[in-house]
């Protein structure tokens, strides 16, 4: 049967989701998934990612994020979207602009879209 697109796509979304509502309960993370921003590591296990997402004050400030644009190559998924974040000054919000890979192949054990490695691009800007 395998693991779809679409099913890809939906572990890529919940992550996404999770930024924002900071319930990362659903979203599907291998046991060993890291998260690189920037070059530098900044989730180290599906479980740690998991407690940052739900608890960890550089995910407090985001408000929203824009609609993704999703590219499949295989098991990459690519997401390219803004995070809209509650920080504003004289009317102007800071936000950044994400490109996001996912590596989601399926999982032999579950046969489960499962994330595996998140490598996160980050592009600050000043939303007017």
């Amino acid at each position: 049967m395998g693991v779809s697109e679409a099913d890809r796509i939906a572990a890529a979304q919940a992550y996404i989701d999770a930024l924002v509502t900071h319930d990362a309960d659903a979203v599907p993370f291998a046991p060993h998934c890291v998260r690189i921003e920037v070059g530098l590591k900044s989730g180290f296990s599906g479980n740690h990612l998991r407690r940052s997402l739900n608890r960890g004050p550089q995910y407090r400030i985001i408000a929203a994020t824009t609609p993704p644009e999703y590219t499949i190559n295989g098991d990459e998924v690519r997401a390219v979207y803004d995070v809209l974040t509650k920080v504003a000054f004289g009317g102007r919000r800071i936000a950044s602009r994400v490109d996001e890979t996912f590596v989601i192949p399926e999982d032999p054990p579950t046969g489960r879209a499962l994330i595996h490695h998140i490598r996160a691009r980050l592009r600050p800007f000043i939303q007017r």
